[in-house]
């Protein structure tokens, strides 16, 4: 069937549609045009009463005890990541009991929830609003999805909830140790992933909350993520998870000589940036490329004798080594990929919980991004207005997340995306990206292994590194360079219905996802 929209331009260039799915949607206007106002969204006013058991024996029974109905919207936490259990076992047994039409309002997908496909198909799931990493994001790039998507960062949907724009009847959360009373934390037990930062807001604004953990301990639970107060239900399970993909034993630097090399020019290039000095922060994360950047950050400040206030993360141990030799004074931590950070996280005064809505609300009165100096990013694309795409690849498919990466662009004080030129013969920096997840006017520099683009923007850069003997040149020019390598690839095959939206961290769409062409189509 044929699929029309009566579009309007946003601030990016950006074709979006006044109205989707019964939504009237509001143009991205600029990173920096929102000024709030409002009021937040109210939190249910439970009742707590003296002898109250709160422990179910099944999903079931908390899924009945809920009052779970046909076009309801439940959540989910990712802390778990490529070994969670929690989200299957939940949508099966909603399937079980003949519940439809449920919103799904995960924080992330993942390939172990290729499952959840067939409960689209079968009418279980009639919506997600929510990343999707994999084979789900896939499926709904084919247009596999009834409805269109939702994708927020991790500041937007904290936004989203708290600001009322999206309702949650029933938050599950998946827990490595609870008490029964609901006090919960992700540091203990064999399925420890360290905080449960990401489902705090959940516990906050959903009308009812599910705690699903396979490590019962007597009361209380501490220290504790969530706290029993927001919690209505406690279920054990045999198992929320497989240990093994939630966290890794080590987290590994990259070994590719491209990959180093780019991590040694943004080093170099912070190094020298005049943000590297005393004091300053940055955020990092897992990536080989971003492991290799902190590591060489790490081996200068000892040389110069420079300390951190504070790294913002996805920590891992390379960041909790820095921390514990005193370059780092404190390490804010919204989730952790290896079995030395869950140790430090639990053990640490100064290694401490971020909560979503300190992380990177923008409708808060001071979120962290905004005192982060650095921050360097990936990407799967940038344009010559520096705009970025981290949630399609070039052929339109659907196959990633937007995580922080907007709010830390717009909060930092210099945002680099650090890529390789291309990837599988395929040019990164493209006349125009596919999707637009984050605004050019956000991001400073890129950096590549064929050379380092400034912003424009950034007239400061500019003239700091007029003279650097790094590759600094326009991105014009670097994007000659690359694609009489790469030749110019064909567009992708994308279709007129819009299968997802994007939507700004404050709560404004910045493009849209359009259904992809099969290969035998």
């Amino acid at each position: 069937m044929p699929y029309k929209y009566d579009y309007v331009e946003n601030a990016v260039g950006r074709m979006i549609p006044r109205e989707i799915d019964g939504r009237t949607l509001k143009p991205f206007r600029g990173a920096f045009k929102d000024n709030g106002g409002g009021r937040k969204a109210a939190v249910p006013v439970p009742v707590s009463k003296p002898g109250q058991n709160k422990v179910l024996k099944s999903i079931k029974k908390a899924i009945q005890a809920c009052g779970l109905r046909d076009g309801m919207t439940i959540s989910f936490h990712h802390h778990l990541r490529d070994g969670d259990g929690v989200i299957n076992m939940v949508v099966d047994t909603i399937a079980e009991m003949g519940i439809r039409d449920i919103t799904l309002a995960p924080t992330a997908l993942f390939p172990v929830h290729e499952p959840l496909i067939g409960h689209i198909k079968n009418g279980v799931i009639g919506n997600i609003q929510g990343s999707m990493n994999g084979p789900v994001g896939r499926f709904v790039s084919h247009g596999g999805l009834p409805t269109v998507a939702i994708l927020r960062t991790h500041g937007g949907r904290v936004r989203a909830i708290e600001d009322g724009d999206l309702h949650i009847d029933v938050a599950f959360i998946a827990a490595p140790c609870a008490d029964d009373y609901g006090n919960a934390n992700g540091v203990y037990g064999p399925s420890a992933c360290g905080p449960l930062a990401y489902s705090y807001v959940d516990a906050m604004y959903a009308d009812k909350v599910v705690v699903i953990t396979d490590n019962m301990i007597p009361y209380p639970c501490v220290p504790y993520s969530i706290p029993s107060t927001h919690v209505d239900y406690v279920v054990q399970v045999p198992s929320i998870g497989d240990p093994e993909k939630i966290v890794s034993g080590t987290t590994r630097i990259t070994r590719s000589p491209t990959r180093l090399l780019i991590a040694q020019y943004a080093a170099n290039f912070i190094i020298n940036s005049g943000y590297f000095k005393d004091g300053f922060s940055f955020q990092t994360g897992a990536g080989g490329i971003s492991l290799a950047i902190t590591k060489f950050l790490g081996e200068e400040m000892e040389r110069q004798g420079i300390k951190a206030r504070f790294i913002n993360g996805g920590i891992t141990k390379f960041a909790v080594d820095m921390f514990r030799k005193g370059l780092v004074e404190v390490l804010y931590d919204g989730q952790v990929f290896d079995t030395a950070s869950i140790q430090s996280f639990r053990d640490d005064l100064k290694h401490v919980e971020t909560p979503m809505s300190m992380y990177a609300n923008i409708h808060s009165k001071g979120c962290l991004v905004n005192r982060q100096d650095i921050g360097f990013l990936g990407a799967t694309e940038v344009d010559l207005d520096f705009n970025v795409n981290v949630n399609t690849h070039s052929d339109g498919l659907l196959l990633h997340g937007i995580g922080g990466h907007t709010d830390v662009a717009a909060g930092a004080g210099l945002c680099m995306i650090v890529i390789p030129s291309y990837r599988k013969r395929l040019p990164i920096i493209r006349e125009r990206v596919t999707t637009v997840t984050t605004p050019g006017e956000t991001i400073d520099v890129i950096v590549t292994e064929r050379g380092i683009s400034i912003n424009p923007r950034r007239k400061d850069l500019i003239d700091r590194f007029k003279n650097s003997a790094l590759p600094i040149k326009p991105i014009h020019h670097l994007k000659k360079e690359v694609e009489n390598i790469t030749g110019i690839p064909e567009p992708p095959r994308l279709k007129d219905r819009i299968v997802a939206l994007i939507e700004y961290r404050d709560g404004t769409i910045i493009d849209v996802v359009r259904e992809v062409a099969k290969t035998d189509e």
